[in-house]
């Protein structure tokens, strides 16, 4: 049986993606992750990293992610500030969709938020992403999509075999 304190605690993380496909990955993740706790962001847990082919075009550079489980007082969108200030100190540059890029952090999930304004939540696409799905299932096997209601488990299943198959833990 789960206790009382665990749920509410489940109910009220905020889980972060970051990404990297340019450069020394490594290097650039572990500077997003000492960026955001110099933001107020602190890092309660991190997934390992997960290597995984460039999408949509696979000729790309492989990508280096991992999932965060952050804590925070900052609003989502002034989250959301703060992580594109991250990523441009860090040398992203904005240019075509789905680009390289040397650093990549996207909230994946806000405290169970549905929201679709200036920023959607949860990830309109997190729900079909390896890079995702795998390391936040490493964080909380019974995390639930707050607006698919499957559990990570299921949608981690429905994912083509492919994608499955093609991601590697480092």
């Amino acid at each position: 049986m789960i206790k009382q304190d665990t749920l509410e605690n489940q109910a009220k993380s905020i889980y972060l993606g970051i990404g990297s496909n340019l450069g020394n990955r490594i290097k650039n993740i572990e500077k997003a992750k000492y960026k955001l706790f110099q933001n107020q962001i602190n890092i309660v847990r991190s997934s390992n990293y997960y290597e995984s082919l460039s999408w949509p075009n696979i000729k790309k550079p492989k990508f280096l992610n991992i999932v965060l489980e952050i804590e925070t007082n900052l609003s989502e969108l002034n989250l959301l500030n703060k992580c594109l200030m991250i990523e441009k100190q860090l040398g992203r540059k904005r240019s075509l969709k789905n680009a390289p890029r040397v650093c990549d952090i996207d909230i994946i999930d806000f405290r169970k938020k549905n929201l679709k304004k200036k920023l959607i939540l949860p990830h309109p696409r997190m729900h079909k992403r390896n890079f995702v799905l795998i390391p936040l299932f490493e964080l909380n096997k019974d995390w639930k999509h707050p607006v698919l209601k499957e559990n990570i488990k299921t949608l981690i299943l429905s994912l083509p075999n492919k994608d499955i198959r093609t991601i590697k833990q480092l």
